[in-house]
C-alpha cells in the first residue's frame, strides 16, 4: 500500500512539473499552445500570468516531493499539497469550459489523497 501510495504522489508531483514547465517556458509555444487550446495573440497577451500560475505548480511540486522525502511529518504534508492540488483542480474545471482539467490535475491527486489517508 505504501508503495502505490508513494507512485501516486510521485505521479501527482510530475503532472505538475509538466504543467509548470509548459505555463512558465511553453505558453507562447506551438507545444503550450496545443496543450491549452491557446490562440498566439491571446498566448501572448496572458504570458505572464500562465508564468506566475506555473511557479504556483511549482510549488505544489516542491510540496509532494518534500512529502515523500521527508521522515517526520510526511502524513500531514502530503494530505495538505495533495488537498491544494485536489481544490485547484476542482475550481479549474469549474471556472474554465475544461471539463477535463478536473480528470487530469483532480482525480489522480483524489487517489493518492485516499491511500494516504488508508495508509496511516
Amino acid at each position: 500500500m505504501k508503495t502505490i501510495q508513494t507512485l501516486l504522489i510521485a505521479l501527482v508531483a510530475f503532472l505538475h512539473l509538466y504543467f509548470m514547465i509548459l505555463e512558465m517556458f511553453y505558453w507562447t509555444k506551438p507545444k503550450g499552445l496545443k496543450a491549452f487550446g491557446l490562440t498566439k495573440e491571446f498566448a501572448e497577451q496572458s504570458k505572464v500570468l500562465a508564468a506566475n500560475q506555473g511557479l504556483y505548480n511549482g510549488f505544489l511540486t516542491a510540496g509532494l516531493v518534500w512529502s515523500l522525502i521527508n521522515k517526520n511529518f510526511s502524513y500531514q504534508i502530503a494530505v495538505f499539497f495533495l488537498s491544494c492540488v485536489i481544490i485547484a483542480g476542482i475550481y479549474g474545471a469549474y471556472s474554465t469550459t475544461k471539463s477535463k482539467l478536473f480528470y487530469i490535475q483532480s482525480v489522480p491527486a483524489i487517489l493518492a489523497i485516499i491511500i494516504t489517508l488508508f495508509t496511516y
